[in-house]
């Protein structure tokens, strides 16, 4: 398109496009939609018979219909339709090969799921891992207590956040676990329950999901290590602290004995990293004199009832990455709060990556974060890490990320890890990788339909494109602001970006309102991985904080990458 004056609307925008292509015919012939199809959308492999479907779908004038043609509204309900989306509908469907082990993906995690607001005064609710499973969400998290009666709790302990019955959270999962994906899900406990209750929950486990509870190795899967997302489709896998197998021993009559080894008194669980600092946060937050201290109280033992349900997700403590090439087996994962994986990622990132081809781990929130708010995602993802575990309740950049990444492969809650992250000295935080770089042109043409601001006037928008991905690829850029117009703003901004990982890389068009010289509120966002960007005139539609689609309004882009 042409630089020139300013079109009105995004239709007249079309209409030029249009006119590029019908010369001097009032309608589109099937040959020329198809060079359209080709030298614009870089529709490669499109041909003759692509290009008369799209007439078929689109085209409502019998005549043009009946010469094979396309008049201007069959355009632009071609232009304004799914097809010309700059998300590729192909990744709408579960695409990507299923069958590796569990530590080749992306895995969409919640950090204390129950909760729908902050972490010390907020509400635990069963609607929460509905919502979080609706999302796509395979990992949830349940932190159980002793509850009164023998009745298993749910809560954030040691605070005033309100309580839900274990067997309830349980019950809800099994209702809704396999609502928008068949792949597996992983039940997180944080354990604090005394045997006797401990035994109660294996119980609920067992009775209430039934044969979806995995409760033994698989006879036959495909890979060597972990099972794959399709050997493990409809079945839900219990994570938590393991007994040890018994070892056995002579007793001074030379007679064999059997004696089982506690994990949970040999050595501290995964677990414990956390429940320090949160114990910490929360110490600060209701006694300021305690605050220094830390109070450990006797962890419980594991139940065997409890030990047994765990098969291939077996909760033992991160040491370093040297002990975990020596001692971890490839059952066992290990769990680290944010501030520890950041440190580990900056001083020895080629080393997370080789422990991550390897083995799950989980990364969560700092027990800080008494607001729920999140830290951001991708910085883990560079690293490999599979279950990288957000607050869903809690809404901005962490969670459009979040949103962004898991909506493609169908949403069904598993990305497979780019070939980058299998390579055995990749480091996220060098800027060389020797691959060649990539040259992004996003030109953002215009918008459409913007929502008016609070106060009822039309907004000042400018458009904000961001990207994320490892250090040297992560930067963002603004087009001008456009005084006076939600309706029909027009930018015409070229934007180049040069990205050495584009695998890695998330893109975030941001609209947002200028309020004043140094600042600007949130009016609407989306956010797609690179690799599931089209080329050519595209539409970008918007999303509200709550992630909520705000259709009609949309960007019009033109992409371009090599």
């Amino acid at each position: 398109m042409k630089k020139g004056k300013a079109p009105s609307s995004r239709r007249a925008e079309i209409q030029h496009l249009y006119q590029c292509y019908t010369s001097e015919q009032t309608i589109l012939p099937a040959c020329a939609l198809l060079r359209f199809l080709h030298k614009e959308q870089m529709e490669l492999t499109a041909n003759e018979e692509m290009a008369e479907s799209l007439i078929d779908r689109y085209e409502i004038e019998e005549t043009a219909r009946e010469s094979r043609s396309m008049t201007f509204e069959g355009f632009l309900r071609y232009m304004e339709s799914k097809d010309c989306c700059v998300f590729d509908q192909a990744h709408t469907s579960v695409y990507q090969y299923m069958g590796q082990p569990l530590t080749n993906y992306f895995i969409s995690s919640s950090h204390n799921t129950y909760l729908t607001g902050d972490q010390l005064v907020g509400k635990s609710h069963l609607d929460a891992y509905v919502c979080a499973l609706r999302k796509g969400c395979r990992c949830l998290e349940i932190d159980c207590w002793d509850g009164p009666d023998m009745e298993p709790v749910v809560y954030h302990g040691y605070t005033l956040t309100t309580k839900i019955f274990f067997k309830d959270v349980v019950a809800t999962v099994e209702q809704h676990a396999f609502e928008v994906s068949a792949y597996p899900v992983i039940l997180s406990l944080e354990n604090h329950c005394s045997k006797e209750q401990q035994e109660v929950m294996a119980q609920y486990l067992i009775s209430i999901l039934g044969e979806k509870l995995l409760r033994t190795p698989l006879d036959h899967h495909t890979t060597g290590g972990l099972p794959s997302p399709n050997d493990l489709k409809y079945k839900i896998l219990i994570k938590n602290k393991k007994l040890k197998p018994p070892i056995k021993t002579e007793d001074a009559a030379g007679t064999q004995a059997e004696e089982s080894v506690d994990e949970g008194e040999e050595e501290e669980d995964d677990d414990d990293d956390e429940e320090d600092e949160d114990q910490q946060t929360k110490a600060k937050f209701w006694s300021p004199r305690k605050a220094g201290s830390k109070t450990k109280k006797k962890k419980e033992a594991v139940a065997e009832a409890l030990s047994d349900l765990v098969v291939y997700t077996r909760s033992v403590k991160f040491i370093s990455f040297s002990h975990s090439k020596d001692n971890q087996n490839y059952y066992e994962n290990t769990s680290m709060a944010e501030k520890k994986a950041r440190k580990l990622a900056k001083a020895s990132g080629v080393d997370f990556v080789q422990h991550n081809q390897k083995f799950l781990s989980r990364i969560y929130p700092a027990g800080s974060r008494t607001s729920s708010s999140n830290y951001n995602p991708q910085e883990f993802w560079n690293v490999g890490s599979q279950l990288v575990a957000l607050n869903f309740q809690s809404l901005g950049l962490p969670m459009d990320l979040n949103d962004g990444c898991f909506q493609d492969n169908g949403g069904c809650g598993y990305v497979l890890k780019p070939a980058v992250l299998m390579s055995s000295h990749f480091d996220p935080g060098c800027s060389k990788h020797g691959h060649k770089t990539t040259h992004l042109l996003l030109k953002v043409i215009s918008g459409s339909n913007l929502p008016i601001s609070r106060s009822g006037k039309a907004l000042d928008p400018f458009v904000r494109v961001e990207m994320h991905g490892i250090a040297s690829d992560s930067c963002r850029k603004n087009t001008h602001t456009v005084k006076n117009n939600s309706l029909s703003p027009y930018w015409d901004a070229d934007m180049n970006f040069s990205i050495s990982v584009p695998e890695l890389c998330l893109i975030r068009f941001s609209v947002r309102e200028q309020t004043g010289l140094l600042s600007s509120e949130f009016v609407g966002q989306y956010t797609l991985p690179f690799t599931s960007l089209k080329k050519g005139y595209r539409w970008v539609p918007l999303r509200s904080r709550d992630g909520c689609s705000l259709d009609p309004a949309s960007l019009f882009v033109f992409v371009w990458y090599s």
